[in-house]
């Protein structure tokens, strides 16, 4: 390996035509690499070189894949951006290989275990935190202030409760709640109310007026009780009346009288939640959703590859991941569909992908409207580029099913479950698919958090861990550093993923209780 200060490039396969600069602060004109190459002009960190001369039209290769053809020709050594390339059409949805891949069944990884909350639904939470969901944006402001007197006056007196926090969002009136994909909000904060960190606990604000209503939310028989006597036998048998704050009711005279009325029903809700205790689970009990955001050209090298390595482990394990971002592997649609573990599974994914694609014409856009500037300041020139290094993120296993947006989770294994890739949206799908525990990784830096699900952050670069050493969880950098390899910063996120899992360690979003607002995924009209 190159020492530090000698110019060094990373190149994904042997076929490429291109290379990323690896140094900090880039490389200027006259740099030589060890095989000879000389750069032309200065070339930014993460951005390409070319490796050797690339005539106009040719194709521009990365990960051997083409992620543009030359606008003119580019002499090796010159820096390659996106104002010189033509990307690529979107490959079609039609011959695409299906469940093709069939790789040999990997051991088991038996005997790692985290410290979690089950319930009686039978998954497992590793928070008990009490959720306060609203029907409306309407009641936002109110329950916000009521959490905070719930935080400051009653969660002192509950030890064994982590947090409370309200499930706030900007849907419930004002929309056409009879629209055909009306369903996609309704079931996703359906679902989030059920998350698993929740502990089963339910409780609703409601305006009283709003489009959607209490019942429609949450109808009978969405929440459910178990016989505790049988548990393991009996199963789901009877179900729960639904808790409902509502403003609008005539026993409300001002306004601290809805909020003593919210503070009330959090009390009975935080005496059944501290009587929860962790136990010891295996790690299949892990349901983990992968994100990326704020990428650069690193993502696909550092972080990315190390959270795939981690999945494949957590896929042994008997765990769920769930990687996401439609627009983001959208341009690798062949690979996922020839991973699928069934034809049936590859035949799911393209029909979410062309419910996508469907989506992005009616509003007059393609994928291409993806990449951010900062995307392409930190060295992807365009939406393929970027995808081949998202897709990295799902490791090696089987594909074993797909999930509609604001669908929940009825399997294990690796799942693509079908969200925008929004950092927000696709984190509130993945809650309410059931996510217990998140993965963000990040090149050009992001203080995205959740407050009902902990969210390990992974640097791609180690100037960028260097510089926000207190809101990255752990360095990928070291990778292109040389001082680490994929398999290490694999094995090192498994571990520190079940140390959050059970408690013993904060993530550094839930140590400045950074977080972001839920935002549902509506595609419906607004009235």
């Amino acid at each position: 390996m190159a020492s530090a200060r000698a110019p060094l490039y990373i190149r994904m396969h042997a076929d490429d035509n291109v290379a990323i600069v690896a140094n900090d602060g880039g490389l200027g004109p006259g740099a030589t690499f060890a095989d000879g190459l000389v750069l032309r002009e200065k070339v930014p960190q993460g951005h390409k070189v070319a490796l050797v001369d690339l005539p106009q039209g040719s194709a521009v290769l990365r990960y051997k894949v083409s992620i543009g053809f030359a606008l003119k020709d580019i002499p090796a050594g010159s820096w390659v951006h996106e104002r010189l390339l033509e990307m690529p059409a979107a490959r079609g949805l039609e011959g695409l290989p299906m469940a093709t891949v069939k790789p040999p069944a990997p051991a088991p990884l038996e005997g790692y275990t985290f410290e979690g909350f089950r319930n009686a639904d039978g998954s497992v939470g590793t928070r008990n935190i009490l959720a306060i969901t609203t029907t409306v944006q309407c009641v936002a402001g109110v329950v916000e202030f009521a959490v905070q007197r719930i935080k400051a006056e009653l969660l002192p007196k509950f030890p064994n409760v982590d947090d409370v926090v309200g499930l706030e969002h900007t849907y419930g009136c004002g929309v056409a709640i009879d629209a055909p994909d009306a369903i996609i909000p309704i079931r996703t904060l359906r679902n989030i109310s059920l998350n698993p960190n929740f502990g089963g606990e339910v409780m609703v604000v409601s305006l009283g007026c709003e489009k959607l209503q209490p019942e429609r939310l949450l109808p009978p028989g969405t929440i459910q009780i178990v016989d505790e006597r049988s548990v393991a036998d009996v199963g789901l048998s009877a179900e729960a009346q639904l808790d409902v704050v509502c403003l609008q009711s005539e026993n409300h005279v001002g306004f601290m009288s809805m909020i003593d009325s919210i503070m009330q029903a959090a009390l009975l809700h935080l005496e059944k939640l501290n009587t929860r205790r962790r136990e010891t689970v295996p790690a299949s009990e892990l349901v983990v959703g992968v994100q990326c955001g704020g990428s650069d050209a690193f993502s696909g090298v550092t972080a990315n590859p190390a959270v795939g390595f981690c999945t494949d482990l957590l896929v042994r394990a008997g765990a769920t991941v769930m990687f996401s971002e439609t627009t983001e592997v959208r341009d690798g649609i062949d690979q996922l569909t020839s991973r699928a573990s069934t034809p049936e599974v590859a035949e799911a994914m393209i029909r979410e992908m062309a419910w996508y694609d469907a989506y992005l014409q009616k509003g007059q856009v393609d994928r291409s409207a993806n990449t951010t500037p900062g995307n392409k300041k930190g060295g992807l020139s365009n939406i393929v580029e970027k995808a081949m290094g998202s897709i990295v993120k799902s490791g090696s296993a089987p594909i074993s099913g797909v999930l509609a947006p604001g669908e929940k989770l009825k399997q294990k294994g690796l799942i693509y479950a079908a969200t925008p890739a929004s950092d927000f949206i696709c984190g509130t799908l993945q809650l309410a698919a059931g996510m217990n525990l998140h993965v963000f990784t990040t090149g050009r830096g992001t203080p995205y958090g959740l407050a009902e699900c902990p969210v390990i952050k992974v640097a791609t670069r180690s100037d960028l861990a260097r510089r926000w050493h207190d809101l990255m969880d752990i360095n990928a950098g070291r990778i292109a550093d040389g001082q680490a390899s994929i398999e290490d910063v694999g094995w090192e996120l498994f571990h520190l993923m079940l140390d959050v899992a059970s408690g013993r360690k904060k993530t550094w979003a839930e140590h400045w209780k950074l977080h972001n607002a839920l935002v549902l995924f509506n595609p419906a009209p607004v009235t």
